[in-house]
């Protein structure tokens, strides 16, 4: 018999009967149920965290799991996603290395930073890690904003070029993204994390702060890279015109990247679809030209970037 912790999973499902439910390494999308010796315990302490939200974090025996709870028509449901020990680097996610070479050359930039997928495919990781990376190369500070905090990014860095990093973790409250981004705007980060956007608050203040000197990192759920852009935009536009989302976007976007993981568990590799503007603003570029117009007729752009980047010829000229 095992605990909990010794098992291999990445996902963690527990119904009102108290039954476990775990990701199936060996087959896609699929579930086992175990039995840890330690179940009792940890359902107990699952029980005892208090919450307003029913988003959530939980800490068992040094292991952070990022906690959804609902009310199905039977009872009470718990999704738990296993959060590593460690922030991974960006080098060990299988990535392509131009790619990463591309995104590492970002890091003294300012603007936008949009990482989307569906559910579970890696997007919180990935820009995480990238923000890590920064830190370890460039040092800085930068403020982190998520509902709830997944992966650990608290502390301090010692950056390759003798500097400092440091990074803060802050959790919204009660679905108030508005009063964290605020104040991440007024202690002058030159990185802001935030961790997935899903409120009109989060998309307003991510676009402005796109456009203020700093270099945002920010995920998206959305299937398609075009539909990250057009998600980000309805829910800016609660709070503005949506004209004036797209503009404020095509003037502060970097790089939009959709990311879907492919394989089973524990060997799934991440396949990308990129867009990235020009961050020489005084230059003309045409993904900015496209956003602005809202029409997002990216297709031919796209495709003539990834030969490029491909080929490892500058994306733009």
């Amino acid at each position: 018999m095992k605990k909990l912790l010794q098992y291999n999973f990445s996902d963690l499902y527990i119904n009102e009967n108290k039954e476990f439910y775990i990701s199936d390494e060996h087959y896609k999308n699929s579930l086992k149920k175990v039995e840890p010796t330690d179940k009792e315990e940890f359902y107990k302490e699952l029980l005892a965290v208090e919450h307003i939200d029913n988003s959530y974090s939980l800490v068992y025996k040094g292991t952070s799991f990022r906690v959804e709870c609902s009310t199905s028509v039977r009872g009470e449901l718990w999704c738990l996603r296993r959060m590593p020990d460690k922030t991974p680097s960006i080098h060990n996610l299988n990535y392509n290395h131009r790619f990463i070479q591309y995104m590492l050359s970002l890091s003294d930039k300012s603007g936008l930073i949009l990482w989307s997928g569906s559910t579970g495919q890696g997007k919180t990781t990935a820009i995480a890690s990238l923000l890590a990376e920064y830190l370890n190369i460039n040092g800085g500070f930068a403020y982190a904003i998520e509902d709830p905090a997944e992966m650990p990014l608290e502390g301090e860095y010692q950056a390759v070029n003798g500097s400092i990093g440091f990074c803060r973790q802050f959790e919204v409250i009660e679905d108030d993204w508005r009063s964290p981004l605020k104040s991440a705007l007024r202690s002058h980060p030159r990185y802001i994390f935030i961790g997935e956007i899903r409120t009109p608050d989060a998309a307003v203040e991510c676009l402005r702060a796109a456009i203020s000197g700093h270099l945002v990192l920010a995920s998206i759920h959305a299937g398609t890279l075009t539909d990250a852009i057009t998600s980000l935009v309805k829910y800016a536009a609660y709070g503005m015109s949506e004209n004036s989302a797209y503009d404020i976007l095509s003037r502060g976007i970097l790089a939009v990247i959709n990311q879907e993981l492919i394989g089973v568990e524990g060997a799934r590799h991440p396949v990308v679809e990129t867009v990235f503007a020009n961050p020489e603003l005084n230059k003309a570029d045409p993904v900015r030209s496209i956003i602005r117009s809202g029409t997002l007729n990216l297709a031919t752009i796209i495709e003539r970037q990834a030969i490029r980047l491909a080929q490892s010829q500058p994306i733009f000229d």
